[in-house]
């Protein structure tokens, strides 16, 4: 018998057991923190939308995190499919997450179709007695929307940052995309390369390390941050009392009045940073005024509204019955019709095409 090599090998199991050790003390720490940050959520000023899907959003990761630890305890069939499917949908919900968080409206077509496929997976996987030809392709059917999601998240954070009003928020954008994002395509990077429940022990303590080191920073940005981040948008056009008024935010207005009689958001790509410096003011000061004193958390949604206003009146007029939609779209400061189409759907409730129909509809006889 080589003693050497039997002590060589109980070494490593020593070492195997203290990192798996290790692993599972991070996972408890980590889901602590996100039922801690879950509750504080659910209680806090939020809208109710993204309450909701924060807390999906931290369920899942729990989820994940109780479904890839090598030594949790095994749970009744139930449960633990229960878990499987909160884990596999943590891409999903953070997809949802972003949108809810950063006010845009999700294609229900695109959420609809990454559940049924991840879902679909998982069930795969679950029945592999029948299905064990599918597995490979579900793994990668899985695996490649997640990484979809998680990547759509990352731009969405991004290259809407300019857009955005709230200081708090676009701070965060940054947070959300070198953390969160970041993180998810190192979990599914693993997975896919290892194989799901194949990863190496010191992996696992790994992604656990980063899970809760993640949780922390993120919670912590989430639970200190204006409360502008979590706070359910006012209405806009609500103005604060006059009173509140500083005499340089009443001057900024009027120019911004002024340019906007002007009809400057008929100009294609207009950015605040180019209407800062058409107005001659600072962009904080100009995004703070529209955000604050306006209630506009996005500049788009701040320009959509003076072009909306003025599509409804383009649609309902007779003279111009005849003008494609198209045109009036591009005349607006649109680049195409699609965004057009949607930012009309969400103000008004129909297509333009629906509200002209509408509008010009015969009258019911009494």
């Amino acid at each position: 018998m080589d003693l050497g090599a039997s002590a060589s090998h109980n070494r490593q199991q020593m070492q195997s057991l203290d990192t798996a050790q290790i692993d599972t003390g991070l996972r408890l720490i980590a889901i602590g923190q996100l039922a801690l940050i879950a509750l504080v959520v659910w209680r806090s000023g939020a809208s109710l939308p993204l309450r909701r899907i924060t807390a999906l959003l931290l369920v899942s990761v729990i989820g994940y995190l109780i479904n890839s630890g090598p030594a949790f305890p095994e749970l009744p069939p139930v449960i633990r499919l229960g878990v499987v499917l909160a884990s596999n949908l943590a891409a999903l919900f953070l997809w949802l997450f972003a949108h809810a968080l950063f006010d845009r409206a999700p294609d229900r077509r695109i959420a609809v179709a990454a559940a049924v496929v991840i879902v679909a997976s998982v069930f795969v996987f679950v029945l592999r007695s029948w299905t064990a030809a599918l597995i490979p392709f579900a793994d990668l059917a899985g695996h490649a929307v997640s990484a979809l999601l998680a990547i759509h998240a990352v731009v969405i954070a991004l290259t809407e940052r300019d857009d955005d009003l709230v200081e708090a928020r676009r701070r965060f954008r940054l947070a959300f995309v070198l953390i969160v994002a970041g993180l998810a395509m190192f979990v599914l990077a693993s997975e896919a390369w290892f194989g799901f429940g194949y990863e190496p022990v010191w992996m696992l303590a790994a992604q656990s390390l980063l899970i809760a080191a993640a949780v922390l920073v993120i919670g912590t940005a989430m639970l200190t941050a204006d409360p502008a981040l979590l706070a359910p948008p006012r209405a806009p056009g609500v103005l604060p009392p006059a009173d509140d008024w500083s005499p340089a935010e009443r001057v900024l207005h009027r120019k911004l009045e002024a340019a906007m009689k002007d009809r400057v958001w008929l100009e294609p790509g207009l950015t605040i940073t180019a209407l800062s410096a058409r107005l001659d003011v600072p962009e904080h000061r100009l995004r703070a005024l529209i955000n604050r004193r306006l209630g506009h958390r996005n500049f788009s949604a701040f320009l959509n509204g003076h072009r909306i206003a003025e599509a409804k009146a383009v649609l309902a007029d007779p003279a111009r019955v005849d003008l494609p939609v198209l045109t009036i779209a591009m005349d607006l400061g649109y680049g195409s019709l699609a965004p057009f189409n949607r930012a009309f759907r969400e103000a008004v409730g129909q297509t333009p095409t629906e509200f002209r129909r509408t509008a010009f509809a015969v009258p019911e006889k009494p």
